[in-house]
């Protein structure tokens, strides 16, 4: 194991600590807080000691766990560690640990620099590929003109695309079919998820120009296929792809988003709520501000914000206001959508695929309409939002779309 990563590891210990740490402090001081406040001011002089010596006290604790924490992790490097290539982003169950960390708190890692808020980047056999020709070449032996990138969603990296079906008896990822059935070279992604959206969409969309640039044969046709968060990439790194006059989006022949959430997802704006609610008094006001820690990327999810203007200068605990912004489709490319219900028909209509309804997935709101054509997409029934990263129905979609040209 790197000592990089074990340090990382250590760090990353400490200021979960701390957090903690935090929390408990502004829990005392809202308690604290009513009570004085019942007193009056005959209670001042109680209070100006409490409210210092608790002060004190805990600002003492939160440095020493801190300093504890990242002592054990430099010391845990130097007993442990090594600089051999056994990274901890290589290693399936750990990557998936990290992959939901980032999902939850990735964009204060990468703020503070830490080793674990992994870079997005093309991943072949679970390690890093640079988008550079030899590289490319090494990792693609046998790389076609056709091109489908695969783009994971939330709290996920790309080994969630191998997920095995629940019906049928072909395990093989979508990759892998479209590669045997229609001569396409699959592609996966891993990204930080706890990024904004639109970080993240113009990260992909240099990483593609890259790519047609390096790429082993010239490209003739790329399609992008996202789940979930991956289907807003998708869409922004085209929005920025154009901005930026790259080629590449000329070539894009499809964009499939499978449950992507394009007017946001219930269980983000649930959290909001809460959160805003425990704002409300003191007592609770640490456990919003913990909530209210929660990612960047995982707050986009609210409403499916896709672009810059869509979170810029806005409060982002605000009250459920949305204020994304279309993005237009590049007009060379067929989107689709797949969303999936409940089997049962009042509970799907409500639930939808038990994470994103179908409303949202189709974009379909009464404010606000995503451009699908209704014949472009497809609502399946009897599926979960895990379904679409590998089943049976949903293939069959996706290779007449890809047939059809």
């Amino acid at each position: 194991m790197q000592r990089s990563d074990v340090r990382a590891v250590g760090d990353l210990a400490a200021e979960a600590s701390s957090v903690v740490t935090g929390v408990v402090q502004e829990m005392h001081d809202g308690i604290a807080s009513r009570a004085f406040d019942s007193i009056g001011p005959l209670g001042t002089p109680t209070r100006v000691i409490h409210d210092g010596l608790a002060r004190s006290i805990y600002r003492g604790v939160g440095r020493g766990v801190r300093g504890a924490g990242h002592a054990a992790g430099v010391m845990a490097a130097d007993i442990w560690g090594d600089d051999g290539d056994d990274a901890l982003e290589s290693r399936a169950g750990v990557a998936e640990a990290i992959a939901a960390i980032n999902g939850l708190y990735g964009h204060q890692l990468s703020e503070r620099g830490n080793r674990l808020a992994g870079e997005m980047a093309i991943r072949h056999c679970g390690k890093p590929v640079p988008p550079e020709a030899e590289s490319l070449a090494e990792a693609f032996p046998t790389a076609t003109g056709r091109v489908v990138v695969f783009i994971h969603g939330w709290c996920h990296t790309e080994r969630w695309w191998s997920r095995r079906p629940r019906e049928g008896d072909d395990t093989r990822s979508y990759g892998d079919r479209l590669r045997d059935d229609l001569g396409f070279t699959p592609v996966l992604l891993r990204y930080n998820t706890g990024l904004h959206v639109s970080v993240n969409g113009r990260q992909l969309a240099d990483i593609l120009d890259r790519l047609q640039a390096q790429w082993p044969v010239p490209l003739s046709e790329l399609v992008l296929v996202g789940h979930s968060m991956g289907g807003l990439v998708a869409r922004s790194a085209c929005h920025y792809g154009v901005e930026q006059h790259h080629g590449w989006t000329d070539m894009v022949s499809h964009v499939v988003c499978l449950g992507s959430p394009h007017l946001g997802a219930d269980l983000e704006k649930g959290v909001n709520i809460a959160s805003w609610a425990l704002a409300r008094l003191p007592e609770t006001r640490a456990i919003a501000s913990f909530l209210n820690a929660r990612s960047d990327g995982v707050k986009d999810l609210r409403f499916g914000a896709c672009l810059d203007e869509d979170w810029c200068d806005a409060d982002p605990d605000e009250f459920l206001r949305d204020r994304c912004r279309e993005v237009p489709f590049l007009p060379g490319a067929t989107y689709h959508f797949v969303a999936a219900t409940d089997a049962r028909p009042v509970v799907g209509v409500i639930a939808g695929d038990n994470l994103v309804r179908s409303y949202s997935a189709s974009g379909r709101g009464k404010s606000r309409r995503v451009p699908f054509d209704d014949e472009h997409g497809a609502t399946l029934s009897g599926l979960n939002h895990f379904d679409l990263l590998n089943h049976p129905r949903v293939y069959a979609k996706l290779r007449d779309w890809l047939e059809q040209g």
